[in-house]
């Protein structure tokens, strides 16, 4: 069973929360959205028939998005519920009320990540962001960043160089020469593969792989299928997106791969095809730098790849509702 939701505070809320505990942005974003429709994704999340009455699932997962605003582990957030009014206003806890505690924050998350929620719950957000007419839809920009894993399997002297790490099994190596015939440093861990709307540079779809899942491989999946226009760097460039595209009806601005021995030489019309895509398909790499240096994405939080992908789909909800309320201030 749930807590019972208070609807109404008590004049010595009302005087507190009031007076102090104001943040301009917590409460823009709290008006921009419709709470109810998330709320309503959320009812896979169950609460016990027995023992002390659960937290509201709307609670929980505002605290959750909290978390990944200010780097929040589970133990400082639940420290930062209880004494920051702006933060209890926001997730909807009145004065008298217990803060969840940190046990109660991971068994939540957990179970977002066992009924794959993460993903429902941006796809009901970007709906909002698009009723307000912020998703342009003029174009979708795809690219793809590696993150660390947060083990390091260099420290183990069990494993040799190269071997994945048990305490991470989803993680994988990936490092070498790439697409472009550079090399790369080696990174142990995942890959993060965002869809980006131009323009807005809201993130329509996201998806977490293993490091060394090509970029390509995941493509299909973040196609959206109302963009004008896909763009992408070579790695996304085939035969068969291309047709896929025209099957579509959506342009193909995806950067061209120079033909087999003319990597350094590619042709003029070619060449000069992605000089002109290259500024479009860079407008990603912003959102990629305030995932890692806003929000310190460049380790994952935690070991395997469901609760890793859904840390993923929550730092997108984060990123969406703050530039949702940058692009329209309520």
């Amino acid at each position: 069973m749930w807590q019972a939701e208070s609807r109404q505070r008590s004049f010595a809320e009302q005087e507190v929360f009031g007076a102090a505990g104001r943040n301009r942005s917590l409460e823009g974003i709290a008006r921009l959205i419709d709470w109810k429709s998330l709320e309503a994704q959320l009812r896979a999340v169950y609460a016990a028939e027995e023992g002390r009455p659960a937290y509201r699932p709307l609670l929980l997962f505002k605290a959750l998005v909290l978390a990944q605003w200010y780097q929040l582990s589970d133990p400082a957030l639940e420290e930062t519920l209880t004494d920051r009014l702006s933060f209890r206003r926001f997730v909807g806890l009145g004065l008298k009320q217990r803060v969840p505690d940190h046990s109660t924050l991971s068994r939540f998350r957990a179970q977002l990540a066992a009924h794959g929620l993460g993903e429902r719950l941006g796809e009901e957000l970007n709906r909002q962001l698009e009723r307000h007419g912020l998703m342009l839809k003029r174009g979708t920009i795809l690219d793809a960043t590696l993150v660390a894993a947060s083990v390091n399997p260099r420290r183990d002297p069990r494993l040799r160089p190269g071997e994945g790490s048990p305490l991470d099994p989803d993680a994988q190596w990936r490092g070498g020469t790439n697409h472009s015939g550079g090399r790369t440093p080696p990174c142990f861990g995942y890959k993060a593969h965002i869809a980006m709307d131009q323009g807005s540079e809201l993130i329509r779809k996201a998806r977490l792989t293993g490091a060394k899942v090509n970029d390509g491989e995941a493509a299909d999946q973040l196609i959206c299928g109302d963009e004008q226009v896909l763009y992408g760097d070579k790695a996304y460039d085939s035969h068969a997106r291309r047709a896929l595209l025209y099957r579509l009806g959506i342009q193909d601005g995806i950067m061209r791969r120079a033909p087999w021995g003319r990597a350094h030489h590619p042709p003029a019309e070619l060449a000069a095809r992605n000089r002109a895509l290259t500024p479009i398909r860079c407008a990603v790499e912003r959102v990629f730098a305030r995932m890692k240096q806003w929000y310190g994405y460049r380790r994952v939080r935690y070991r395997g790849l469901a609760r890793n992908n859904l840390q993923l789909q929550l730092l997108c909800i984060a990123l969406n509702l703050r530039r949702a309320f940058k692009l329209c201030p309520a």
